[in-house]
């Protein structure tokens, strides 16, 4: 008999911060919910990252995920987003930790290279294969496919190391 294990993928921005949470159990993935944490943009940065903390550990404190998995950054416009970027990640990151939770970070393209087949793909492929491999998730916004991705990623990852542990111990 398997264990449910409960994963929380993470798509961090400061404008808009999408979360994703599954189930695992043996090969089986399955939809528990996501949603987008949008901190209001007049509020000054450091209450901008304090929404997102108070996002990300009212999704830890219903959900209770026992690993998360964060995408990483890949690019910027320009140093100010990339710094903003940075703030948003941080401020993701140490929640969790505060949190004891297990995190793994992929990069963008190993997601979409998992999901779709190739590191390349456009969000609207991304999202389509979220909607197909969770079908029960329904509508999903960018945000929210890019952070289920990164979940199913991770626990797709898991149960491939999983397997190599097992045949090569």
């Amino acid at each position: 008999m398997s264990l449910q294990t409960v994963l929380l993928g993470i798509d961090p921005g400061l404008v808009r911060t999408g979360w994703g949470v599954i189930a695992c159990e043996g090969a089986k993935m399955s939809w528990i919910a996501h949603g987008v944490i949008t901190p209001p943009t007049h509020l000054a940065l450091a209450e901008r990252l304090g929404v997102l903390s108070q996002g990300i550990q009212d999704v830890l404190n219903f959900y209770c995920p026992t690993e998360a998995a964060v995408e990483e950054v890949f690019m910027a416009k320009n140093a100010q987003s990339a710094l903003l970027l940075g703030h948003a990640r941080g401020a993701t990151l140490a929640i969790l930790a505060h949190n004891k939770m297990r995190v793994t970070e992929y990069a963008t393209r190993h997601i979409k290279q998992a999901l779709v087949g190739t590191g390349g793909a456009q969000k609207e492929q991304v999202a389509f294969m979220v909607r197909r491999l969770l079908p029960q998730a329904g509508t999903v916004s960018a945000d929210a496919a890019d952070a289920l991705a990164a979940a199913l990623c991770h626990g797709t990852e898991r149960k491939t190391n999983r397997l190599l542990k097992v045949k090569h111990p």
